[in-house]
C-alpha cells in the first residue's frame, strides 16, 4: 500500500493502545461500550480482560503498519484479509468475554 496506510495503521494502534492501558491499568471500565455498573460483578476482571484484548488488538495493528512503513509492498491484500479476520475474531472474543463478567 502506501505510507498513508502505514501511518493510519500506526495511529490507530497508538490510540487503541492508549485506550487499552487506560482500561487495564487505570480500570477506566466506563470506556467499555455498554458498561453498566449495576450489572457488572467484577470491575477489576472486566478491566483486565478488555484492556488486555485491546492491547493485543493494538499490537496486531502495529504489526500491520510497521512493515508497511518500512517497506511498502503493493499487491499483498492477503495481509489485510488476515488482519481483518483476526480483528473480527478478537473483537468477538472481547464481546463474549465481557458479557461473562456481567451478572
Amino acid at each position: 500500500m502506501r505510507v498513508t496506510t502505514a501511518v493510519s495503521s500506526l495511529f490507530t494502534a497508538v490510540v487503541t493502545g492508549v485506550v487499552g492501558v487506560l482500561i487495564r491499568e487505570f480500570e477506566m471500565v466506563e470506556l467499555v461500550a455498554g458498561y453498566d455498573p449495576e450489572r457488572v460483578t467484577d470491575d477489576e476482571g472486566l478491566a483486565r480482560f478488555v484492556g488486555t484484548a485491546a492491547l493485543f488488538l493494538a499490537g496486531l495493528t502495529a504489526l500491520v503498519g510497521v512493515p508497511e512503513l518500512v517497506r511498502p509492498v503493493d499487491g499483498q491484500p492477503v495481509v489485510y484479509v488476515v488482519y481483518a479476520v483476526v480483528t473480527v475474531l478478537l473483537v468477538g472474543y472481547m464481546i463474549y468475554g465481557a458479557r461473562r463478567d456481567t451478572s
